[in-house]
């Protein structure tokens, strides 16, 4: 993992041609450095990604409340702000995207024809916040240049966020974009994944590792407070292969006697569920103990975020590629409690780890959600990668570079290797 977040730091020294429509690189959730900065005077602080006092640091300035009045999520600090660094052309924010690598090997130089652009992850993808700075991003990525239009490369929730640019903005980005590659976007949401994320959590790292990193309780409170999250909710109107649903055992008594059922929570009756296993839910921080249920303002603001997202049309003359992971077992319906062992009170599902139902995907998108982005599509190829490793995949890039009509530096081929393979 630690390579990941390393590798955008090779192949800084490359040169090589400037004759390329320039590029500007957007990942998705989680994929921005965030940092933490003091309202009045003071330093920023790294908050993610981190590894020393990772979940210490994650709760005491990540940790944030959803405002309905603004529809932002706004940190519980109030000393604090939550800022992106802007190193390297915005490089430095996204350096978890690795076709950076692959560009500066194939000629792209930073700051002149590429770029990145980081964004508050914890945010819709549609507040102004994140759809002014993408569109500061793409005129200095085409006046930089030299008036080319940009090509965008975007990363699982990035390719959300560039739909509902197109929707609210589709003449600026008309305006100023070329091309637009997607990897691994959820079109039609995640449904496994992000259900079991609002109710019991997302861990990041496995293991021994994970003992030195947010836990999945952190980052459960943090995410159940977070718009973006709710925006990758399975598309209700979207004509699924079978309808993804939750699933319970659950223990019942009726006059002393005890019984156990398996419930199932369709697209409709998922909202009952969530609001009473998190009817319970809070968090404790300096001292104060703070609510957080499911958030029906939150699903409210997304309901509307999905009504844009599958109207968008893509405007003319941009061309569109979709790449999309296959052949990894990737979670659909989940389940909590077990025959033998069931749930009883429904607030014990955010502590109870789930079993998944899997289809074929990149192990967090199922294929289905990613190729189905509604789009007239130049091409759309189905790659045999994990979600993450998409990122690195040497078919990947060869793709990239086909559709770029770029090739790699002699000179710079080994760099490119070493992180394909």
């Amino acid at each position: 993992m630690l390579r990941d977040y390393c590798c955008c730091f090779y192949g800084a020294r490359s040169s090589g041609p400037t004759d390329r429509d320039p590029v500007v690189l957007i990942s998705g959730i989680a994929g921005s450095i965030l940092n933490s900065k003091p309202k009045k005077l003071g330093f920023e602080t790294r908050v993610w990604v981190r590894i020393l006092l990772a979940d210490l640091e994650f709760k005491k300035k990540l940790w944030s409340i959803y405002n309905p009045d603004t529809g932002y999520t706004e940190a519980l600090d109030d000393n604090t702000e939550i800022v992106v660094p802007q190193d390297d052309y915005g490089l430095y924010a996204i350096d978890i995207l690795d076709p950076s690598v692959m560009l500066v090997g194939c000629g792209y130089k930073k700051g002149t024809t590429l770029f990145g652009y980081g964004y508050d992850f914890r945010q819709s993808n549609r507040i102004g916040q994140l759809m002014d700075g993408l569109k500061e991003k793409l005129e200095a990525a085409y006046k930089a240049s030299g008036g080319r239009k940009v090509n965008i490369i975007s990363h699982s929730m990035g390719g959300l966020l560039v739909t509902c640019f197109i929707s609210l903005h589709s003449e600026i980005f008309s305006r100023y974009v070329n091309k637009w590659i997607t990897i691994a976007t959820p079109f039609q949401g995640a449904p496994g994944c992000i259900n079991d994320s609002i109710l019991t959590g997302l861990q990041f790292v496995e293991g021994f590792e994970s003992f030195f990193f947010v836990s999945r309780w952190s980052m459960h409170q943090l995410l159940v407070e977070c718009p973006s999250v709710y925006e990758m909710l399975p598309n209700p109107d979207f004509n699924w292969k079978k309808q993804p649903e939750i699933q319970v055992w659950r223990k019942h008594s009726n006059d002393g006697e005890s019984s156990v059922e398996l419930e199932t929570y369709g697209r409709n009756e998922c909202v009952t569920l969530f609001e009473e296993a998190l009817k319970n839910n809070e968090l404790n921080i300096g001292g104060k103990t703070v609510a957080l249920p499911f958030n029906v303002a939150i699903l409210e603001w997304a309901a509307t975020t999905r009504e844009l997202i599958n109207k968008t049309q893509l405007p003319n003359g941009v061309s569109f590629y979709n790449i999309y992971g296959t052949s990894f077992d990737t979670p659909f319906d989940v389940c909590y409690g077990s025959e033998s062992t069931p749930i009883d009170d429904l607030s014990e599902i955010c502590h109870t780890l789930p079993e998944y139902s899997y289809v074929d995907g990149d192990g967090t998108v199922p294929s289905e959600s990613a190729m189905g982005d509604n789009f007239e599509a130049a091409e759309r190829v189905g790659v045999s990668a994990s979600h993450r490793g998409l990122l690195t995949d040497e078919s990947v890039f060869q793709l990239i570079q086909k559709w770029l009509q770029v090739s790699p530096n002699t000179k710079n081929s080994k760099v490119m290797h070493a992180y394909s393979t």
